[in-house]
């Protein structure tokens, strides 16, 4: 009899060894508003990743525990990594508009770290994973919001790209199915109600309708990922290129939703390399 796969759990990534961070910074007055930074040992100026965990928007799910390991081995190939915390919907002022404010705040904390670390803020992309994958593409897209919108930052960093693991890039989509991901509607709870009720709110949050995101994009996912399946990554790809993006879809053979975190799962050469060809690092 040939048994079923085995697939990574989130306790099996929050179990990956990492080093601890050089530095635990705030970048807000929440407890909840910091971030690790991870610094190469190479001179600099140093490319920055940022990194975002998902979890479903919903504090039982994950913390910056879980993309620990992965921020610590980036920070090995010369990349210094900024692994944030932030705001869920369950926490107080989380949710509409706090998740967002939290993970605009902590880019745009970079400038002020730039000098004292040497980071270089012409080489930024932003990598989440899951519901840290639409964050980081909203972050990345943020700056096209109108001047009007409750999200609406002048003068927002920009980012060379973004790195989705396994992560949705349509709102309205995913929330088709995120009861049986997530075992609630963890869309309307983050956005603060269903799309019908406050379209206004999806359209400014939901990276498929901010489209065309202006910077390069590239999602990747697993071949066995009931959380995320392909064909949104497939349909999301589509409607960023036909808006006149640089986007790219790469499904991993074997891998399901937990793999891309960790890097001693196949997955990781291919996440390795999409982090370069957005920093324009050589392979």
């Amino acid at each position: 009899m040939q048994l079923a796969p085995q697939f990574l759990t989130p306790a099996d990534i929050n179990a990956l060894p990492s080093r601890a961070a050089d530095h635990r910074l705030a970048y807000g007055a929440d407890p909840l508003q910091f971030g690790d930074l991870r610094m190469p040992a190479t001179v600099g100026p140093h490319p920055v990743a940022i990194v975002i965990h998902g979890g479903c928007w919903l504090t039982a799910f994950a913390d910056l525990r879980y993309s620990a390991a992965l921020s610590d081995a980036l920070r090995d190939t010369g990349v210094a990594t900024w692994n944030i915390e932030y705001r869920r919907a369950d926490h107080p002022g989380g949710g509409w508009t706090g998740t967002f404010d939290d993970v605009a705040d902590a880019v745009d904390h970079l400038r002020l770290l730039a000098p004292s670390h040497n980071l270089d803020l012409a080489r930024v992309i932003a990598i989440g994973h899951s519901a840290g994958g639409s964050l980081a593409l909203w972050a990345a897209g943020r700056s096209r919001l109108a001047a009007n919108s409750a999200l609406y930052r002048s003068n927002s960093l920009n980012l060379l790209g973004t790195l989705v693991l396994g992560g949705p890039g349509d709102l309205r989509a995913f929330a088709r199915t995120d009861c049986d991901i997530c075992g609630s509607p963890v869309v309307a709870r983050l956005l603060g109600g269903a799309a019908d009720e406050v379209p206004e709110r999806y359209a400014q949050a939901s990276p498929m309708e901010m489209l065309p995101l202006s910077v390069r994009q590239i999602l990747i996912t697993g071949e066995h990922d009931a959380a995320v399946p392909q064909e949104l990554g497939d349909a999301y790809v589509a409607a960023a290129c036909q808006a006149g993006d640089d986007a790219r879809h790469i499904v991993v053979p074997g891998a399901a939703h937990h793999e891309y975190c960790s890097p001693t799962e196949a997955t990781w050469p291919v996440v390795l390399q999409a982090a370069r060809t957005l920093i324009g690092a050589a392979a």
